[in-house]
C-alpha cells in the first residue's frame, strides 16, 4: 500500500508540468486527495464494512468534486488531472499509470447488475468530458478523444474519439497527451460523401449529353472512389477507419 502510495504522488510531477513542489501537489491537487481517500474507503469496502466506506467517498465527492465509489479498482499510478465532475462506478477498474482528465465518466448504461462498469487497461488516457459506459474494455495504451462516448470494446494501442467513440488510429500513440492531432472522422466521411456526389454528378451530366442510341457511355470508377465508398461504408458501421491505418 505504502509504494502505491508513493508512486500515485510521483507520478503527478511525471505527467503535469505545473507540478512544483511537494507541498503544493499533496495540499492543492483535488486529484490526488480524492484517489488517497478512495484507496481508504475501497480497503474499508473490501473488509465488508457498511456505511463509512460511501460516507467517505460521499466527503471526498463533496471536498474535491470527484465521485469515485469504494468498490472501484484503480491501479497504481493513476493520475486524476484537475478532476471536476469525474464519476467512476462501483465495479470500474483502471489499470496502472492512467491518466483521467476533469468530466470523465466511467458508468453504466442501466440496471444491471454484476460488472456493470468498464475496465481500462493500463496507461490509458481519457480525455476531458469523454464517457464510457457499460460493461467493455479498453486495452492498454488506448487514448479517449475529449467528449467522446465510448459503447464498445477498444483494443490496445488504438486511439477513439467521436460520439459514438470510433478508432481513428491503431497503432497508439507516442505522446498520449497531444488531443491537438486527434483525427476528425466525421469531418473526414463528410468530405468523401461530398467527392461521390459530386463524381455522381459528373456522371449524370454526361448521361445526359450522351447520343440517344440506347447505349450508355462506359465510366471508369477509380480505386480511390472505391477506397472512399468503404472508408464511409465503415464510418456508418460504427467500425471506423483512418489515413495512417
Amino acid at each position: 500500500m505504502l509504494k502505491t502510495l508513493k508512486t500515485d504522488f510521483r507520478i503527478i510531477f511525471d505527467r503535469d508540468p505545473a507540478a512544483r513542489n511537494w507541498l503544493e501537489v499533496l495540499v492543492c491537487y483535488p486529484g490526488l486527495q480524492a484517489i488517497l481517500l478512495h484507496r481508504f474507503a475501497h480497503w474499508l469496502h473490501a473488509l465488508g464494512l457498511p456505511f463509512v466506506p460511501r460516507l467517505i467517498s460521499h466527503f471526498s465527492r463533496f471536498f474535491t468534486g470527484i465521485e469515485i465509489h469504494p468498490g472501484a479498482v484503480l491501479g497504481q499510478g493513476v493520475f486524476i488531472d484537475h478532476g471536476m465532475g469525474i464519476v467512476i462506478g462501483e465495479t470500474a477498474i483502471v489499470g496502472d499509470f492512467s491518466l483521467i482528465y476533469q468530466g470523465v465518466t466511467l458508468g453504466g448504461t442501466g440496471k444491471e447488475t454484476g460488472k456493470r462498469h468498464p475496465t481500462v487497461g493500463e496507461n490509458v488516457v481519457i480525455g476531458a468530458g469523454a464517457k464510457v459506459l457499460g460493461n467493455i474494455q479498453l486495452g492498454n495504451n488506448v487514448r479517449v478523444g475529449a467528449g467522446s462516448v465510448v459503447l464498445r470494446d477498444v483494443p490496445s494501442d488504438c486511439t477513439i474519439v467521436g460520439v459514438p467513440g470510433r478508432i481513428v488510429y491503431r497503432e497508439g500513440a507516442k505522446d498520449p497527451l497531444d488531443h491537438a492531432h486527434l483525427p476528425d472522422s466525421e469531418a473526414q466521411a463528410i468530405r468523401y460523401l461530398m467527392d461521390r456526389i459530386e463524381s455522381l454528378e459528373q456522371e449524370v451530366q454526361a448521361l445526359r449529353q450522351s447520343p440517344t442510341n440506347g447505349q450508355l457511355p462506359v465510366t471508369q470508377t477509380s480505386e480511390c472512389c472505391h477506397l472512399k465508398d468503404k472508408a464511409i461504408e465503415q464510418f456508418l458501421d460504427g467500425v471506423t477507419f483512418s489515413e495512417n491505418a
